[in-house]
């Protein structure tokens, strides 16, 4: 991976990132059971490319605290504004479709709420209690924000013990004032390494969009900042425009240069990398850790 490597034009999309839609009564169902609980799911929100699959077969990535972000990420199709008020019993509604989808293992994740006092953190942990009580021996990962660099909410979310702590870190130092403006690279990744100092049994987790313009040492460099902050599981995978008004794709990187990543991150000591144009945080996340136990 040459650092002066050409930049592959950005006007189409390759063959690699054309898939069949797999749809059919396991996708409506699920997609029933989320309307009917009146719950968000990150694969509508954020526009997954993946929701196909992921409905089909009867799994979700569950996005709690509403709908709208109080952050204006240049990636993310998540809409941004005034939040609503925090719903108490969405907890419980969780939980209830996470019984009734059989889930063994759940991803919650959230919108960012830098409106509240402790960014949500009390609202995961009882998210995570809530599935444990209807869901006995369910295994939970948990996607966080930043919480602003607040340790008190990493730990009440920490002391809910989920099995993982995911947090992104999205893309490389340079490109956060275009990519993620109202984030903190640096603060993300004190995040991930006061998280295992806090609870060294619970593996962190983190993941890159590639795509956007990095460079190789740029990524390089990056990799190894996790891995010098404690964290185990690594998910790189392609960014995709979600619409005209967010950052153009820059790059579209074949799965073969995934697959030296994937191999690249390894030897620099993760525990488990998964890295291919459709890899997202919560894509095969039950295999990365069932992987990571063995």
């Amino acid at each position: 991976m040459a650092d002066a490597a050409p930049k592959r034009p950005a006007a189409r999309k390759p063959d690699w990132l054309k898939r069949r839609l797999p749809a059919g009564e396991a996708f409506n169902q699920v997609r029933a059971l989320i309307e009917a609980g009146r719950l968000h799911t990150v694969c509508q929100e954020a526009k997954c490319p993946n929701i196909w699959e992921c409905y089909s077969h009867g799994t979700a990535t569950f996005l709690i605290m509403g709908g709208r972000c109080t952050r204006n990420c240049r990636f993310c199709s998540v809409a941004a504004g005034v939040p609503e008020p925090l719903d108490p019993r969405e907890p419980t509604r969780v939980a209830a479709a996470v019984a009734a989808m059989g889930l063994k293992y759940v991803v919650v994740t959230s919108v960012t709420r830098d409106d509240l006092a402790d960014g949500g953190a009390a609202h995961f942990a009882a998210t995570i209690q809530a599935i444990r009580q209807q869901v006995p021996g369910a295994e939970i990962e948990v996607l966080i924000p930043d919480f602003q660099g607040d340790l008190a909410a990493l730990n009440t979310v920490l002391g809910a013990r989920p099995d993982v702590l995911n947090h992104n870190i999205e893309t490389v130092p340079r490109l956060y004032p275009q990519v993620r403006p109202q984030a903190d690279y640096r603060r993300s990744l004190e995040l991930l390494r006061r998280a295992g100092e806090i609870a060294p049994g619970i593996p962190t987790k983190s993941g890159l969009m590639l795509g956007l313009g990095e460079r190789p040492e740029e990524i390089r460099q990056t990799l190894a900042g996790l891995r010098a902050a404690g964290c185990r599981i690594l998910t790189l995978g392609q960014y995709l425009q979600p619409s005209a008004e967010h950052l153009p794709v820059e790059d579209f990187v074949p799965p073969e240069e995934f697959e030296r990543w994937r191999q690249a991150a390894l030897d620099m000591g993760f525990s488990e990398v998964a890295s291919a144009p459709f890899v997202r945080s919560s894509y095969h996340a039950k295999e990365s850790f069932e992987a990571l136990k063995r």
